[in-house]
């Protein structure tokens, strides 16, 4: 039995040994291994369950394909189970017909190469499959700029100034970011993510733990970008030190109601057409979505699964009678998304209109809340009952466990990778480029059964060189640029084929590092990578230099008194280390500054980064402003007000950001176009 399931997991992409940070040999448990398969759609509880999936399985990776991915003018290899065919029939997705003659290849037959990027349709005797055919790379900077490089502001949504009567940034306040960052100089603003939370639970803020990510965030939406100046009379927002999500959203959505209900009353023909359209091009989709925030707001709990069991299945006679009952409430909903997608469609809009190259670079999320909007619409997309995380390390020795799920391979492959692509194109359809999260996830993923601790996971491949053909084919058919996010433990090979796809990799200041423990110069940073003194999840340059990270980490508990101590010794060692690199770069000069005199080293590290080699340069807004604390620290909940700091009121405006601003512009000049 123990072969057989070692066998199937295998066969599944299951990755039953693996090496913990401490380089020891780990094997994955028997019951680990069943559950994953379970979760995959994969009985294995004996061993003919075993036999029936193996077969499944082949049968699946034959003439039961989808999809087939290849690159332009390359010949493309069959599977076995067309190994006796001799002719295809290629459908371009444009119109036409050609007959094509199939070649022996290594182990069977090729299809002869094409030369058009798309989707086309490809037929091989009674066999019907898509053939995506991707071009050599996606969209690189230089294609947008005609080889100059670039330089983008990096700003957390809800952080921006807010508008009037507002008590967070929303996509209103982040169009008029864009402006102020295009006069600057600036082609990028490289915004966090918009993905649809939990409208009726604000509490739940994390941009990175969605319902959905096919939806944007309705908190977002900027009625005045669709109806112009608005008359909304309502509370006015508390405006604190932090963000106030549950008062703030309580106030926007009596505000966002009232727009509404002004729209179903008396809205113009014009406006109403266009939400018309824009709910059938949503589709299904879009319904199940407006039906489960619907759904939400009336039953509560933390999501679907706490609902009554009639109302966990979208197609139950029980949601099609609330939805009957409740049919305003849906609209509502639908409503709301017409007025984000179209107020985040401004915004890029506006980007653009300021002369940015590129303007908005959406943020892709790693997975989705196992109880949101997506799960419950498309169970049979994902690895339910299974949550993503990390298996143990230096700083988690217990591993993590993120709450969220994500595509289980064999849907992606069985659906010819419809939900990856949809979720692509919903990230792409309002910006000019996307960062993917965790991009190592289009490689494996580590992947916990609940219930079970994060050190019982296991890692799970997924079809890497399928979905970086098809992030270069989206790229392509966007004009998109596509930045992963390649950092932690990057495996053997990653950063390479991630070039090869046009994806540009990230080069984080704090982790560019020599042989001898220093700093990277910036003619070896490279070329095609975004590099960028931080994240939203890492120390700001001032909190760096000040050892902020380093402090909270000691607060909340992370480590013990020697762990700090090591921290604290290596962290006054690498200022040394750091300011050297700087004076070599000709960005500082002079002794260090004081711990506490952070404005030189801010200053310094900006102008670092600009004179990399990178074709792009980001540099977050917290660093223009040269502020201490950093949006998220990992590994916390309610200990660091995550996700809740602001930025200066006065925006770009303010006096340290614009001075920087203009420095990165002196170095990473527009020119003529």
């Amino acid at each position: 039995m123990a072969d057989a399931l070692h066998a199937l997991a295998e066969e599944a992409g299951l990755h039953i040994h693996w090496e913990d940070f401490k380089g020891r040999p780990q094997q994955v448990s028997p019951e680990t291994l069943r559950r994953v398969l379970a979760a995959m759609g994969l009985s294995a509880e004996s061993d003919g369950e075993v036999a029936d999936s193996r077969a499944r399985l082949r049968e699946e990776a034959g003439a039961g394909l989808a999809c087939l991915t290849t690159e332009v003018g390359q010949p493309t290899p069959l599977p076995p189970a067309f190994a006796q065919s001799a002719v295809a029939v290629l459908r371009h997705e444009h119109g036409g017909r050609r007959e094509m003659r199939l070649a022996p290849s290594a182990g069977g037959m090729s299809l002869p190469p094409v030369l058009e990027p798309g989707y086309h349709g490809l037929e091989i005797g009674d066999h019907h499959l898509t053939l995506a055919v991707a071009p050599a790379h996606g969209v690189r900077v230089e294609d947008a700029t005609g080889g100059r490089p670039i330089f983008g502001v990096a700003a957390q949504i809800y952080s921006l100034p807010p508008r009037a009567g507002e008590e967070f940034g929303d996509f209103g306040s982040l169009a008029k970011f864009c402006e102020a960052a295009g006069r600057g100089g600036a082609d990028v603003v490289a915004m966090s993510p918009s993905h649809a939370g939990f409208a009726a639970d604000a509490s739940r803020f994390s941009p990175y733990s969605p319902s959905t990510r096919l939806f944007h965030n309705v908190l977002y939406a900027d009625p005045t970008a669709v109806f112009g100046a608005l008359d909304l009379p309502g509370e006015a927002p508390p405006l604190g030190d932090l963000v106030d999500w549950e008062a703030g959203a309580r106030i926007k959505l009596a505000r966002l109601r009232a727009v509404y209900e002004r729209f179903a009353a008396s809205g113009d023909a014009r406006h109403r057409a266009d939400f018309a359209a824009f709910r059938a091009a949503g589709g299904t989709l879009l319904e199940n979505h407006a039906r489960y925030e619907a759904l939400h707001a009336h039953l509560g709990g933390a999501g679907f699964h706490d609902w009554p069991e009639p109302y966990r299945d979208p197609g139950s006679a029980a949601v099609d009678a609330f939805c009957h009952e409740h049919v305003d409430e849906v609209v509502f909903h639908a409503f709301l998304q017409w007025l984000a997608e179209r107020s985040l469609s401004d915004a890029q809009a506006r980007a653009k209109a300021a002369g940015m190259a590129i303007g908005l670079v959406a943020d892709l999320a790693v997975g989705m809340d196992g109880g949101g909007s997506h799960v419950w619409s498309r169970r049979e997309d994902v690895l339910d009952g299974l949550s993503i995380g990390a298996p143990p390390d230096l700083l988690g020795p217990t591993g993590q466990d993120w709450g969220l799920t994500n595509f289980s391979p064999r849907a992606l492959q069985a659906t010819g990778f419809a939900p990856f692509l949809a979720t692509l194109r919903a990230a792409l359809r309002c910006a000019g480029g996307v960062r993917i999260d965790h991009a190592m996830g289009l490689r494996r993923l580590w992947v916990v059964p609940q219930g079970m601790t994060p050190h019982e996971g296991c890692y799970i491949s997924y079809p890497e060189e399928d979905m970086l053909r098809l992030v270069a084919l989206e790229s392509h058919r966007s004009g998109g640029l596509v930045i992963g996010e390649d950092l932690g433990t990057v495996p053997p090979g990653f950063r390479p084929r991630l070039d090869r796809a046009g994806v540009l990799g990230m080069r984080v200041l704090w982790f560019e590092r020599e042989w001898d423990g220093g700093y990277t110069p910036p003619a070896a940073y490279a070329r095609h990578a975004a590099s960028m003194t931080t994240t939203h999840d890492l120390p700001t340059v001032a909190g760096w230099w000040r050892g902020n990270d380093v402090a909270w980490r000691e607060r909340v508990g992370h480590g013990d008194a020697s762990f700090h101590e090591t921290q604290l010794a290596e962290r006054d060692a690498d200022r040394g280390k750091l300011w050297d690199a700087f004076v070599a770069a000709g960005t500082a000069q002079g002794d260090p500054p004081p711990v506490e005199e952070t404005d030189p080293v801010v200053d310094a590290a900006l102008g670092f980064v600009a004179r990399t080699e990178s074709t792009l340069a980001i540099l977050p807004a917290e660093d223009l402003h040269g502020l201490v604390e950093q949006p998220n620290l990992p590994g916390t909940l309610d200990e660091h007000p995550n996700w809740r700091r602001r930025l200066p009121f006065q925006g770009l405006d303010d006096t340290p950001a614009r001075r920087r601003m203009a420095l990165l512009a002196q170095a990473r000049p527009r020119g003529e176009r």
